[in-house]
């Protein structure tokens, strides 16, 4: 095996692409440097026919390109040619003179995934799910046309903006046509995303994409790939150990995003979910994506709880209103008018807050379970178990119970990206709790409370890094194409052909 950043004999691998000079093309400016990959330097650029149209232009020098690198640049440049998805980048053009080749690209300005997760640490559960489902959705769209990535990464991920992200997916240089029953032997792709049975296996199919999703979503929500190391033979090691891939302890999931990662993540790809159980995963919900008829869908159920609500029927309009939410959120999203936005946002706002108090008139507080819309135990699938009990340890102690009922609704509420809202409610739990605790005498439910603030302080500060990361003003993640720069992976690509 080679060293990290080391091409094997009879690789794809070429050296580095960097241009002398900016090259000239006619209907374009090229200005900045984006950066630098195997065998192309991407540009940014302005279109001089097309006004203000900004363009991102990827330039491969043809005297670097041997056989494997020719096919695969012909391959993705088809594939290219031939798709056009929200979620997928856009080849607008390509061209070629005598010295290089240029495919014309969309321009996004967020940088990509990994500098988004190494600048976050680790994103919220509802942001990873946001892009997970956006993921989903191209990878869907490339299914239906048997086609394989191959090659997915955060570095191949692109955000169209710095402002309210919506992921691209990009470079295709190592994608395949391939049908179910397909199978493929030559090693391609980036060794810490790249699938067990790549490495162990004389053969592999497109599942290999399945499990390249999971190690997404693992660095996404943990801050790391499960097989990180810091050298080739440690990796190798991890990839080839037999163990099943373990969940971190202390960073609160979801049951139903754990059960997705176990299922991505399984090292036999005849025991790793499918990829219609994938699309059809109730983490990953393609049900509620943002699309043009959500609002419509919301306001028809919203009608029906309305209705219930009037006669009297609140356990039914509590469901409907609480239905309607997972349509409104979806419908907020795919707005683009601010204006509109806020309306919409200022609706949801009402409809929680009434579901909340049929809520409470149906059981009485004292009593009541934190419930999520699922009808679930709130957090309780992600809560560490030493903390399950906190609920159960609030005995009579009213204050506690609503303080509690307070954090779970701040936790709902941050997941239906209600971030002001959410911030106001964790704020006064909080407060509550923190002053509980100084009275609570040494014993097993202190440390317990000790932990659920522990919890919601790092919660609460995560939708506020969140919520300032999205304003137009916020610190410039970097649009530099480090996606392009081979010094930000952690391990480089390796293809034997």
């Amino acid at each position: 095996m080679s060293r990290p950043g080391t091409a094997r004999p009879g690789s794809a691998r070429l050296g580095s692409a960097r241009l002398a000079a900016v090259p000239q093309l006619p209907d374009f400016v090229l200005t900045e440097r984006l950066g630098s990959g195997t065998y192309a330097t991407v540009f940014k650029a302005y279109s001089k026919s097309k006004r203000r149209q900004v363009v991102a232009i990827k330039c491969i020098q043809k005297s670097n390109l041997n056989k494997a690198a020719t096919d695969n640049l012909l391959t993705e440049i088809e594939i290219l040619k031939n798709v056009r998805h929200p979620h997928i980048v856009e080849l607008k053009d390509f061209q070629w003179d005598r010295n290089n080749i240029y495919l014309i690209m969309e321009y996004c300005s967020g940088g990509d995934l990994s500098r988004f997760i190494h600048s976050k640490r680790t994103l919220p559960e509802y942001l990873a799910k946001r892009f997970g489902q956006q993921l989903a959705m191209a990878l869907q769209f490339l299914r239906s046309k048997n086609i394989s990535h191959m090659d997915l990464k955060p570095q191949n991920i692109l955000l169209s903006s710095r402002d309210n992200p919506v992921l691209k997916l990009a470079d295709f240089g190592f994608a395949q046509y391939m049908g179910d029953e397909a199978r493929m032997t030559s090693l391609r792709g980036s060794p810490l995303y790249m699938a067990p049975e790549m490495f162990c296996n004389t053969k592999y199919d497109a599942r290999v994409d399945l499990w390249s999703l999971g190690v997404i979503l693992y660095e996404a929500l943990f801050g790391r790939a499960p097989f990180y190391s810091r050298s080739y033979a440690e990796l190798e090691v991890k990839i080839r150990d037999t163990r099943p891939v373990e969940i971190p302890q202390g960073i609160q999931i979801s049951g139903k995003c754990r059960d997705l990662l176990l299922g991505l993540l399984q090292r036999d790809p005849n025991q790793r979910i499918t990829f219609e159980e994938f699309f059809n995963h109730p983490f990953i919900d393609l049900e509620h994506v943002p699309s043009h008829d959500s609002l419509d869908k919301a306001v028809a159920i919203v009608t029906e709880a309305v209705k219930y609500d009037e006669e009297g029927s609140h356990a039914e309009a509590v469901k409907k209103y609480c239905d309607a939410l997972e349509y409104f959120v979806p419908a907020v999203h795919y707005e683009t008018d601010e204006s509109k936005k806020d309306v919409l946002r200022k609706r949801v706002m009402e409809y929680m807050a009434r579901a909340e108090e049929l809520k409470s008139m149906i059981k009485p507080a004292e009593e009541e379970e934190p419930t999520n819309e699922d009808g679930e135990d709130d957090g309780r699938e992600a809560t560490p178990k030493e903390a399950e009990t906190l609920w159960e340890m609030a005995g009579s102690c009213t204050r506690l119970h609503q303080a509690l009922k307070r954090a779970a609704i701040a936790e709902l509420r941050a997941e239906h990206e209600l971030y002001d809202s959410a911030l106001e409610e964790y704020k006064h739990a909080l407060e509550e709790l923190l002053s509980l605790l100084e009275a609570e005498p040494k014993g097993r439910r202190r440390d317990l409370l000790h932990m659920e603030v522990e919890k919601l302080l790092n919660h609460a500060q995560a939708v506020k890094d969140y919520k300032n990361m999205m304003k137009r003003d916020a610190p410039r993640l970097s649009d530099s194409g480090e996606r392009y720069n081979d010094s930000r992976d952690d391990m480089n690509r390796c293809v034997v052909q």
